[in-house]
């Protein structure tokens, strides 16, 4: 009995303690908020945001603006275009010491509100080589003001937008190409504003994946421009992004070369199946054609051979020399055909046969080379025909190979 009493007892203080706490926490968040709410008037009483900071102190008036980048996403890179497009946070940090306060409740940085943005000094700089980019705005303005006890004012904005790059497609698809990003100020010099990289300068996200492309390296640089004598604060990170070729291999160089390799079926057939050879020769040189076509199709229509260019113009002259040597072949063929039906009518002509033409047999030089074209030349227009043939088997995918190792050699290894 007597525990239940006390057990009831202690309920009624807790319940009777409940009311003093809340009154309590209240009052604690209304002295935040009057303190806030203070400071923010004191901070802002007298504050005119058209002078920057430290304009008024004698020579050391220069604010010094830390940059800082974090690629969250990287979407595309357009080579026919020359640019390429990316999400990035861009980070500012400077001290005004008209915005210091004393820190009386620990409230270690005052965050802004979005409406109070536009009621303090921000540095003005713009991203050079920007095609067109944009602020997000869902589900509310993505940028971030906060201010520290010492003046001290951390900037933060997201940004997406698409950025002119200079491509050199010399050994595209095997090639690295560099891409700039330039942050500069736009109308204060750097006497009275200074641009410097934080020491990460540049952050990217961990799960960013590229189809073509991967990030080999990122290097940043201080690049001060000179307008009209008067020296702008600049500074750029420079993106080198390397090609995955693998893709190119599968989709572009691999079907070519079995088309190549389609082309010398021709020489296998015999000569005077004129039909089959026929067709199958313009059928591997248009398709060719449009396999270079297709290949390069989103590439800009620069004034120098690519790397491809190189391969797809040499696998179309293998294929296009395929159906020259069946021309060749068919001409032989056909002078064979004229020269037996014209042996056949000086059979049945008795004037021509009372003076037949010898024909030797035997092939005489005094070198290997004149003997080997003396055999050619006695040689019928048929056996010529598919001795042309013959060697055409072993120097067709000779020379393939050949140009393939020297290819591989100049635009892969080197």
């Amino acid at each position: 009995m007597i525990v239940t009493k006390m057990i009831s007892l202690m309920y009624v203080i807790h319940f009777l303690q409940l009311p003093v706490r809340s009154t309590n926490s209240h009052k604690y968040r209304n002295n935040i908020s009057e303190t806030m709410a203070t400071l923010l008037e004191d901070i802002f009483k007298g504050y005119d945001k058209r002078i920057p900071p430290k304009f008024e102190i004698g020579n050391d008036n220069q604010v010094n603006v830390v940059v800082q980048l974090f690629v969250n996403s990287i979407f595309s890179i357009r080579e026919a275009n020359m640019d390429y497009a990316m999400s990035v946070f861009i980070r500012e940090r400077w001290t005004d010491d008209r915005l210091s306060y004393t820190d009386s409740v620990n409230l270690t940085r005052l965050e802004l509100d979005t409406s109070m943005f536009d009621d303090i000094w921000m540095p003005d700089v713009y991203i050079v080589n920007e095609k067109e980019s944009d602020y997000h705005e869902v589900t509310v303005p993505n940028k971030m003001v906060h201010i520290y006890p010492n003046g001290t004012v951390q900037f933060s904005a997201r940004v997406t937008g698409i950025f002119s790059c200079g491509m050199y497609l010399h050994k595209y698809p095997f090639d690295s190409q560099s891409c700039r990003l330039d942050v500069e100020s736009y109308g204060h010099s750097s006497k009275n504003l200074i641009l410097t990289w934080d020491v990460h300068a540049v952050t990217v996200a961990d799960d960013i994946v590229l189809p073509n492309v991967m990030i080999k390296s990122i290097t940043s640089y201080n690049c001060d421009k000179d307008y009209f004598g008067i020296i702008y604060p600049c500074i750029g990170v420079t993106f080198v992004f390397e090609r995955n070729y693998e893709y190119f291999i599968l989709q572009i160089y691999l079907p070519s070369i079995l088309i190549v390799i389609l082309s010398w079926v021709s020489f296998w057939l015999d000569c005077t199946a004129v039909p089959a050879r026929i067709s199958l020769g313009l059928l591997t040189v248009l398709t060719m054609t449009t396999q270079s076509s297709g290949a390069t199709e989103h590439l800009p229509h620069v004034s120098y051979l690519k790397a491809i260019d190189v391969y797809m113009a040499a696998c179309l002259t293998f294929v296009f020399l395929g159906l020259v040597e069946f021309a060749y072949v068919n001409v032989l063929t056909r002078v064979e055909k004229r020269r037996i039906k014209t042996k056949y009518q000086d059979k049945t002509n008795p004037e021509l046969n009372a003076n037949p033409v010898k024909e030797s047999s035997d092939c005489k030089g005094n070198t290997r080379h004149e003997f080997g074209i003396l055999c050619f030349q006695q040689l019928t227009s048929l056996g010529k025909a598919r001795l042309v043939d013959k060697i055409s088997r072993v120097l067709f995918p000779v020379t393939f190979i050949l140009f393939n190792l020297v290819y591989c050699g100049i635009y892969f290894f080197m």
